[in-house]
């Protein structure tokens, strides 16, 4: 088992800004379908490795129906004691390869189930879509940007069975009158069991030119950490009042590398923390995005830190809010040896 203090200062993100981040990003999502129905196991069917075949519109709103086709393998892990599901797509097509990767989490207060998508060349996460199971069919719903105009996003899933399944994306712009699918995708058992996260063939994905690749500089952090974390309690109002607590941080490998899930559980006098946290590679800008989640909200904060390593440390920044100022937030983490890390987060 390593040890050291890698993931110090996830107490303190969680606690204050990730807070007031899903308090905005709530106002503005889409909440469709809101029951009180237990939803945490609607999405059980998805688990295991998929034969896929993908219809692809190439501009589904404006009436033509030139498409792209393309075949491949989706395959889905439950992770996070089963409050999350990992996806991963690889396909292949008149393109050539593509990759994508897909979180799910469950918001057991709301009952609703948040959906976010990374596709490998770009590096970007999308708005989540939200929404809930209702006779054996799940919806969900999202707002986004497409060809400059604000539209709204519908994931479907529909005809489940034991070995099959038909999923459809679709994009309104008139208010959702009206739906122009935008990705089909009809999905065939392979295995029940899904296979480890391979490294990816996707190569195009790691050419960045002259600029340095640091698509593995979170290489260093797979495995299971010991942590003991050092937490402010009033930050930025001239406390001194710290909360020490001591945990295990586990971080797995995703997608080859470019992406990572760190889970951590920790308590101590304060009582007790746990949440996870996702890392992932953009091979456009070469920089890292690192987002958070808690098993209350099920969901990720509103605004990812981004930044990248430099001479043995990594650096991360985002603009957040904290008792209704806009504060600068920098992640640090760095004094590595083979076993031990150190990390901090100044606001």
């Amino acid at each position: 088992m390593k040890t050291g203090g890698c993931i110090l200062t996830f107490v303190v993100l969680v606690l204050s800004s990730l807070w007031q981040q899903g308090r905005a990003q709530e106002a503005t999502q889409t909440k469709p379908n809101v029951s009180s129905h237990d939803g945490q196991r609607d999405f059980d069917f998805n688990f295991g490795v998929w034969k896929t075949h993908i219809k692809r519109v190439l501009d589904p709103l404006s009436g033509s129906n030139k498409s792209i086709e393309l075949n491949g393998t989706v395959t889905v892990q439950q992770i996070w004691g089963g409050r999350a599901q990992w996806e991963e797509i690889e396909a292949d097509g008149p393109n050539g390869h593509w990759q994508g990767m897909t979180l799910f989490f469950y918001n057991p207060e709301a009952h609703q189930w948040n959906q976010y998508f990374i596709n490998s060349k770009v590096g970007e996460l999308t708005p989540p879509l939200v929404g809930a199971f209702k006779d054996g069919r799940g919806e969900l719903f999202s707002q986004d940007t497409f060809n400059g105009r604000s539209i709204l996003v519908r994931a479907v899933w529909s005809d489940i069975k034991p070995d099959s399944h038909h999923f459809e994306e679709s994009y309104s712009d008139d208010g959702g009158k009206t739906w122009a699918p935008a990705f089909i995708a009809n999905l065939t058992r392979e295995k029940l069991s899904p296979a480890a996260s391979a490294t990816t063939t996707d190569t195009g994905a790691n050419q960045v030119g002259d600029a340095r690749d640091g698509a593995h500089d979170f290489d260093f952090d797979f495995g299971t950490w010991k942590t003991h974390s050092s937490r402010l309690l009033h930050p930025l109002a001239g406390s001194k009042d710290w909360a020490e607590m001591d945990g295990v941080t586990v971080v797995k490998k995703l997608w080859g590398g470019k992406a990572n899930l760190a889970e951590y559980k920790a308590e101590g006098p304060a009582g007790k923390v746990e949440l996870m946290a996702l890392r992932w590679y953009n091979p456009t800008t070469h920089q890292w995005n690192i987002d958070f989640a808690t098993p209350k909200r099920g969901a990720l904060g509103s605004i990812p830190g981004v930044g990248e390593f430099k001479n043995g440390r990594g650096d991360f920044y985002d603009q957040e809010s904290i008792n209704g100022k806009t504060i600068l937030v920098r992640f640090s983490i760095g004094g590595f040896t083979p076993d031990t890390a150190q990390s901090e987060q100044p606001f």
